[in-house]
């Protein structure tokens, strides 16, 4: 069997595994708020946007609103290795703003992709798993006490060629193997991104030994994702949501191919996303130096009203 036929059968086998394991959990009708909470990743947006793009042109009558309050740097365990930023701050802790979040917010669905930081790019180490289990139980049970339903997202995978913090996808295997158990004997929701990504990245490096899904040339970037790895992420969300016309697509403008003007949506819904993104984290008072001021709530809403009025018509035209 040559490199390409392997990848093609790994493929599809991890595609299989994915439609096996993945248990179809709807959002209810009752649901207009959904909330993103994460670190760099998440507040890069390009995996909610993909989510909230999809969504739309499958119900395009329902009133959602998707909140985006992703942190950079942020952790559910609390630790910070010295150093981090080039010692100008340590890394933000969730319980610092969790409770603001959420009583500003008042979300319905909350995501949480957490675990990526928590590790802080070293060995596997006992103190920081038990901080990092303490912290999503932490979490989980600040969301139930609002009535929020709480969906947790196994931390993406780590680049060990591009990164350079060699064996800590381990370290992650081994927080994603912790929530996939409770999954199995305690019933939480949770969604597996880590063990897809880290079968597409291998697949393809069989064929090609620099393919990665960082997408840019950033030296030293294992973490972040670019558009492909993005599209991951939001395809098993989107499965596990039970959409399974997503299993092919291979990017989110072929699952929306139905649009006409599917660039320019996608592309609206981003320019939205991102201006309330940053009023929300302005208005929820984040202490996190470094990132852009947001406009007052108000008038991003304001604002956000017209583009949503440009995106509904765009959806009217199918």
């Amino acid at each position: 069997m040559n490199k390409l036929s392997s990848v093609i059968l790994l493929l599809v086998l991890t595609l299989f595994n994915v439609k096996l394991s993945c248990y179809a959990q709807a959002i209810a009708p009752s649901v207009k708020r959904v909330v993103f909470l994460g670190n760099s990743i998440t507040w890069a947006g390009q995996y909610v946007n993909y989510i909230e793009t999809y969504l739309r042109t499958q119900h395009p009558d329902r009133q959602w609103e998707f909140i985006n309050v992703g942190l950079p740097s942020e952790t559910v365990s609390g630790f910070s290795e010295e150093g981090h930023a080039g010692g100008s701050f340590p890394r933000p802790d969730l319980h610092e703003r969790l409770n603001r979040v959420l009583q500003q917010t008042k979300p319905d669905l909350v995501f949480a992709c957490y675990g990526m930081n928590d590790g802080i790019y070293k060995p596997l180490d006992k103190e920081r798993f038990t901080r990092f289990k303490e912290g999503i139980q932490w979490l989980r049970t600040e969301i139930e006490k609002t009535g929020a339903r709480i969906i947790h997202i196994t931390p993406p995978d780590y680049d060990e060629l591009r990164g350079k913090s060699i064996g800590y996808t381990a370290v992650l295997d081994h927080y994603t193997d912790w929530l996939l158990d409770k999954k199995a004997t305690a019933q939480w929701e949770v969604i597996d991104i880590h063990y897809p990504m880290k079968s597409y990245l291998q697949a393809h490096r069989q064929v090609d030994a620099k393919f990665n899904l960082q997408g840019f040339a950033l030296a030293e970037d294992g973490v972040h994702p670019g558009e492909t790895g993005h599209w991951l992420i939001a395809r098993q969300i989107l499965l596990y949501l039970g959409y399974t016309k997503v299993a092919n697509a291979t990017g989110v403008v072929e699952s929306i191919k139905q649009v006409p003007d599917a660039s320019r949506l996608i592309k609206l819904i981003a320019e939205r996303q991102n201006m309330l993104r940053d009023a929300w984290l302005t208005e929820t008072k984040h202490k996190r130096p470094g990132l852009p001021a947001g406009l007052p709530l108000e008038e991003a809403s304001r604002k956000s009203i017209e583009l949503l009025k440009e995106i509904e018509g765009l959806l009217s035209r199918k």
